[in-house]
C-alpha cells in the first residue's frame, strides 16, 4: 500500500520521508514487510505525506476494520488506489539492490523500450547486433515521461469497445472504441461481399468481410486498442457464419494486421489512382 502511494505521489523512500518525518529506515522496513505493525502514528504520518487520506470504517463480516482509501469496502484482493496498481518490485540491479517503486521499472524488450538507446538507427536491429550492452530493465528518470506513461495506461484500460447499429446499413460494421465519457479514441469500419461478384461464378452464396480501416487516436496508439477492434471483428463475424475478413494494407498496416494473425495473399491487385 505505502509502494502505491508513493508511486502515485512519485516520491522516493528517501523524499517521503522528510516530507513525513519518518526515518527513511523505517520506511524501508515496512515496505519490505518487516515492520508488520508500525504505529498508527506513523501511518497517518506516512499517508498524508504522499497526500492520501485515512479513513477508518467499519464492512460486514471479518473484514471489519481500518480501510485505507476504500472506505465502508473491504480491498483484499486488490489495488485499492485502482488505477495506481504496484509494478513488480522484486527485481533488482547488478549490485543487489531493488529498484524505486517510483519509478516504474519494465523490462527491455526491444531498442525503444531503453530511453538510453539514442545511438541506435533503427529499433528494428536484431538482439545480437545491439552495439552497446543493453540493460534487461529500464525506467525513466523524467517525471513528465512517467506521468504521460501512467496516463496512456488508464486510459488503456478504460476503453471499452461496442458496436453501432443505428444508422449503418445490413451488412456493415461499424465498431467504435470509447472512453467513459463518451469520448471517441478508435474506430473500425468493414463492410460484407459476396464471392459470387469476387469470382463471377456461384460459390454457393458465400460472402466474407473486407475491412475498409482502423483508426486510432495518436495519443493512445501502440496501447493494443487496435488489436481489440480487429479481434472483435473477426469474433462478430465468426459468430454471423461469415468465412474471412480481408484487408488492403500498406506502410505501417501490413506489421500491424500480420501481428492480428492475417496472412499475406498470393495474389497482388495494383494500386490504381483517379485524379484531376
Amino acid at each position: 500500500m505505502l509502494r502505491a502511494l508513493r508511486r502515485q505521489a512519485d516520491l522516493s523512500q528517501r523524499e517521503l520521508a522528510s516530507l513525513s518525518g519518518v526515518p527513511q529506515s523505517t520506511v524501508a522496513r515496512i515496505e519490505s514487510g518487516q515492520a508488520a505493525d508500525p504505529r498508527f502514528q506513523t501511518v497517518q504520518r506516512l499517508v498524508r505525506a504522499a497526500g492520501g487520506a485515512l479513513r477508518l470504517g467499519t464492512v460486514a463480516g471479518s473484514d471489519a476494520g481500518s480501510e485505507l482509501g476504500c472506505p465502508g469496502r473491504a480491498c483484499r484482493g486488490r489495488d485499492p488506489l485502482g488505477d495506481a496498481a504496484i509494478p513488480d518490485d522484486t527485481r533488482r540491479d547488478e549490485a543487489g539492490r531493488r529498484y524505486p517503486a517510483h519509478l516504474d521499472v519494465r523490462k527491455v524488450r526491444t531498442l525503444k523500450d531503453w530511453p538510453g538507446a539514442w545511438w541506435a538507427h533503427s529499433y528494428t536491429l536484431p538482439f545480437e547486433r545491439w552495439p552497446l550492452r543493453v540493460p534487461k530493465v529500464t525506467y525513466d528518470l523524467d517525471r513528465g515521461r512517467r506521468d504521460e506513461r501512467r496516463l496512456r495506461e488508464r486510459l488503456r484500460d478504460a476503453v471499452e469497445i461496442r458496436r453501432i447499429t443505428e444508422g449503418v446499413p445490413s451488412g456493415c460494421w461499424r465498431l467504435v472504441a470509447e472512453l467513459p465519457d463518451g469520448d471517441l479514441v478508435g474506430e473500425l469500419r468493414a463492410h460484407e461481399r459476396s464471392l459470387d461478384l469476387r469470382y463471377g461464378e456461384e460459390m454457393g452464396d458465400r460472402r466474407e468481410v473486407v475491412l475498409d480501416g482502423v483508426l486510432v487516436a495518436p495519443r493512445l496508439r501502440l496501447l493494443g486498442i487496435g488489436r481489440r477492434l480487429v479481434d472483435r471483428l473477426a469474433a462478430e463475424t465468426r459468430d454471423a457464419g461469415l468465412t474471412a475478413v480481408c484487408a488492403l494494407a500498406e506502410l505501417d498496416g501490413i506489421p500491424f494486421l500480420l501481428a492480428c494473425g492475417y496472412r499475406i495473399e498470393w495474389s497482388r491487385p495494383q494500386a490504381l489512382r483517379l485524379e484531376w
